[in-house]
């Protein structure tokens, strides 16, 4: 008993796949996952290396027409940037927003700073910390 052959016959159903257009679109594909690569390291650096103050919310009390909120930040020797925190009412609105500045030598700094909202605030929020 024979097998058959799984090949087709010789030029019957065309040209096999050319060889050198294989090759020609496996280094392209090399070359784009490279670059590709290369900016997602590239943004990773900036994102996590270059960011030269970072903080974190402890803590915070509501009143009236303010909230008082406990921040941790944490920066270089020599930087100097600030901090937004903001407030929200019960119904999502915005009440407050504030940046505070955090300067001088020390790299670690727990402050409490007070955040004036136009009605009671429920809610406080860092949005965020940037290096001058």
């Amino acid at each position: 008993m024979s097998t058959a052959s799984t090949r087709p016959p010789e030029g019957r159903y065309g040209r096999s796949s050319d060889a050198r257009a294989d090759r020609t679109l496996k280094v392209a594909g090399g070359v784009l996952g490279a670059l590709l690569l290369a900016l997602i390291g590239y943004f990773a650096y900036h994102y996590v290396g270059q960011n030269k103050i970072s903080g974190e919310l402890i803590t915070f009390q509501v009143a009236d027409d303010s909230v008082q909120v406990h921040l941790e930040v944490r920066k270089d020797a020599g930087a100097s940037g600030y901090c937004t925190v903001r407030s929200q009412a019960e119904n999502g609105a915005e009440v407050g927003r504030a940046d505070f500045r955090f300067s001088g030598p020390d790299t670690r700094i727990d402050k409490v700073v007070t955040l004036r909202t136009t009605s009671r605030g429920t809610t406080a929020e860092l949005l965020g910390c940037h290096a001058d």
